[in-house]
């Protein structure tokens, strides 16, 4: 445990923002398995869901908890996952 003031307020900082990250990226990572999921179901929703799933990454780029090529190559796979589905 932290003794000094300061410290003891970062912790706790750390602590709500670490929450904060996860929760972030937890809804990214469920946006995209609904792409998925969309796609082996044929839904005819796919757009809706691949623009959650865009504006989930691009939030997590925006954060910093991704890095920017990362959230690209991302985009980029799910695009793939969308398109793959719409020719099927």
């Amino acid at each position: 445990m932290p003794l000094i003031k300061s410290a003891i307020k970062k912790m706790r900082k750390d602590k709500k923002n670490t929450a904060r990250n996860r929760m972030q990226k937890e809804k990214m990572q469920d946006s995209i398995q609904a792409v998925k999921a969309a796609a082996g179901k044929k839904d005819s929703n796919m757009s809706e869901v691949l623009k959650s799933a865009y504006k989930a990454i691009d939030k997590a780029v925006k954060r910093n908890l991704l890095h920017p090529k990362t959230g690209s190559r991302r985009k980029a796979k799910v695009a793939k996952i969308a398109k793959k589905a719409a020719g099927k």
